[in-house]
Order: C-alpha cells, then structure tokens, then sequence
C-alpha cells in the first residue's frame, strides 16, 4: 500500500525526534511518502494532490485539528467520491478534537499504534461532514466551499476563536487557559449578545431568529478541556447530517448558567433552556446575519461574514479507526 504522510513540523505536542519514531513505524508497514509542510494551505494541497493521484490509498496527518481540516480538504476537493485515499489521524495538536472523536488515543504513539492495527484488521468508518459556502445574494465576499471535520461556529464563538488567533500572533501558547480568558474577552466586548443578529433558515421551515451565535456540529463532543469532553450538542454524530446549537442570548447570568451546563453536559443532556435552541441532522440551512459576524471552521477563524450555507453530508470520507 502507497500512503502519504504530512507533517506538521509545528504540531504542539510532538517533538522532532518523536515525529522521527512515528515516521519509522509508519514506513515498516508501507510505502510511505512524507511530506513536511511548509506554508498555510500546504495540507490541503498535498491533500488534493493524494485525491488525484491513481495509486495513493492513505494519507495520514500528524497535527493538530488545522492539518487534519486542510487535508480532509484537499481530499475532498471536488466532493465525496468512492475511490478517494482513505484517511488516517495521528493527533499532534493541543485539542486533536476530530481524533478523540474517533475514539483514538490523544497520544501520537499509540494512536500511530491503533492506526496500524486499524490497517491490519481492515476497520475503516466512513464519517459524514459539514460544508460551508457564502451565499449569491450578499454583498460580503464569498466564502469560498470549505468542509469542516468537527465544529463550525458563527458569531460569539467565532469571534472567541478570533481573540485567540490574535493572541497566538504575539506568540501566547495555544492552552486551555489562553480559550477560557479570550472566553471573558469576547463577552465582555460583544455589542451583540443582549440582542441577537442571526437568523436561522431552513427550506419548508420557519426561520429561527435572535441568535447570538449559532455553534454548528456533525459530532459529540465537540472540544475538549484536558481530558474532559465537552457535549455542546450531545445528538450530533459522524453518522447524521449537521446539529444546531443557537443562543438567543448571552447575559451574564445565562452564559454562567450555560457555562455550568457545559461543564455537567453528558452524551445525553447538553445545554437548554429558553435561550437555547438545538435542531438535529439538518442537511440544508442558512445562517444570516444583519451585521457582520466571525466565523470559525474547526478552530480556524475565517473572518467576517453575514450569510454562511451549511450542508450536511453523511458518509463523506473514510477514516481509519
């Protein structure tokens, strides 16, 4: 079998010489081509390149969520298709959301180890994913078709995810500490959040309106705070289409009550209340906004729109599990 390793060289949680090891154990089993990257939209093209070829049949990222997301992108560069190379995940970032939702170990020498014993035993998932576009009617610049592996938020949490871009600029270490402070930021300089600009729509249906933000998963949990799962969504899965979370307010005693929740959430009860709406395994809809608003794909803040569509497929790429 021909696979394709990128690497991260700036994964957080893995040094030079364990990648090194990785590498090995990979190459013992196959016909391996890593590739390091080297530029923002590297994964995704080497992604692209693996999808295009005719004897590639793995590509395996060793990084974090952003590598994973890239790939997955390239990958599905003109859509879900049943010859595309499989996928494989080494975690190497500081979250590693998608992988521990594939029930992987957060560790990238035993994942590496699952991986290999996944590849000998043939268990391969087909997961569904999420896509987002701008839309025709808007002013803004179109959002060009993106697919996103775990997350997408809009308003409130996109601008969370923003802060903390920012903040990783001036060189801050990306840690749970740095989210939960840019957390406080964000809510404290939303002019938003007493009076929600989102609206929410779906074909056939009437819109949902008021959202402060609207968070957007194809999977439970949809982060991680060390070890501890986060179950924003507890209904969303790899094997349906996308679930809603929207908010129709953010006062200080309802974030510190949804906070609460969060932190008590189970895979059977996320958050709820008045302000909260949650809708399943939707396949098409819309969210729009009267005034700009940040957006955010799997932890990679995308600037300021006011109209993403989001489409929910299911059994968009195989994974190794």
């Amino acid at each position: 079998m021909r696979a394709l390793l990128v690497v991260n060289p700036a994964a957080t949680t893995t040094s030079a010489r364990t990648r090194d090891v990785l590498i090995r154990a990979l190459a013992s089993e196959m016909k391996l081509e890593a590739v390091t990257t080297q530029y923002r939209g590297h994964a995704r093209d080497l992604g692209r390149r693996a999808a295009e070829s005719d004897d590639i049949e793995l590509v395996v990222a060793l990084g974090g969520d952003g590598t994973v997301n890239e790939v997955a992108n390239g990958l599905l560069h003109a859509g879900p298709a049943p010859g595309l190379p499989r996928l494989a995940v080494v975690p190497g970032g500081s979250t590693n959301v998608f992988a521990r939702a594939l029930g992987l170990p957060n560790d990238a020498v035993e994942a590496t180890g699952a991986i290999l014993d996944a590849l000998r035993d043939g268990r391969e998932r087909a997961v569904g994913l999420g896509l987002a576009s701008g839309t025709p009617d808007t002013d803004d610049e179109a959002v060009p078709p993106r697919w996103f592996t775990f997350c997408a938020g809009f308003g409130f949490v996109g601008g969370v995810v923003g802060r903390v871009e920012q903040a990783r600029e001036r060189g801050k270490r990306s840690t749970h500490a740095l989210y939960l402070r840019q957390v406080v930021r964000q809510f404290l300089g939303d002019p938003h959040r007493a009076g929600g600009t989102l609206t929410l729509g779906r074909p056939g249906e009437d819109p949902v309106t008021g959202l402060v933000t609207a968070m957007v998963c194809n999977t439970a949990p949809w982060t991680y705070l060390g070890n501890r799962p986060v179950y924003g969504v507890p209904g969303a899965s790899f094997d349906t289409a996308l679930d809603v979370l929207g908010l129709t307010r953010l006062s200080l005693p309802s974030a510190t009550r949804y906070a609460t929740q969060l932190l008590a959430a189970t895979p059977e009860k996320g958050l709820h209340g008045k302000h909260a709406v949650t809708l399943h395994d939707l396949t098409d809809f819309t969210l729009h906004s009267k005034v700009p608003l940040p957006l955010q794909m799997d932890g990679d803040h995308l600037g300021l729109r006011t109209s993403v569509t989001f489409t929910g497929v299911r059994r968009a790429l195989r994974v190794i599990v």
